[in-house]
């Protein structure tokens, strides 16, 4: 049997908690990092994501045996459609945009279960390729699983 589920809506809370950590280790000192007023305002929209059956978005998780209704580790992603290119000509991509194990579960595997688990689920859902954003400390184990580095030319605007 998987240390791995699938997130439900009552995860939620535990959901943005581990959010908050792995924001809090890559922003640490920045004006993202720390802050977690958004929290409340957050938690319905991710339980009805989370209650959804809708296709793009996927959050899986690894339960902490000695505290119930606690969470160790979190991997969410979504599905993507981009217009189709040579190499992806339907235009399916997976996104993961959190990856978080608590300080104190971690080289347990856990991350990398959870990563495994929404890997097969943008699989099964026809992904071409799957992108994320790196910490230097989480890249040996994206690296592990196939990720490579690649020049990327993003920029973003704040609405």
């Amino acid at each position: 049997m998987s240390l791995v589920r699938r997130a439900t809506p009552e995860d939620a809370a535990e959901v943005l908690r581990l959010r908050q950590v792995m924001i809090d280790s890559v922003f640490a000192g920045t004006a993202g990092g720390g802050a977690t007023d958004w929290h409340t305002e957050s938690l319905p929209t991710l339980r009805a994501r989370l209650a959804g059956s809708d296709d793009d978005f996927a959050a899986f998780v690894v339960d902490r045996p000695e505290r119930p209704g606690a969470l160790a580790a979190l991997v969410a992603g979504t599905m993507e459609y981009r217009i189709g290119r040579a190499d992806n000509p339907h235009g399916r991509v997976g996104y993961v945009f959190s990856v978080a194990t608590d300080p104190d579960a971690r080289r347990r595997g856990y991350a990398r279960a959870c990563m495994e688990e929404l890997l097969e689920w943008f699989r099964e859902r026809g992904a071409r390729q799957v992108d994320l954003n790196a910490s230097a400390e989480a890249e040996p184990l994206y690296a592990a699983l196939g990720f490579v580095r690649k020049p990327d030319p993003s920029m973003r605007l704040a609405l």
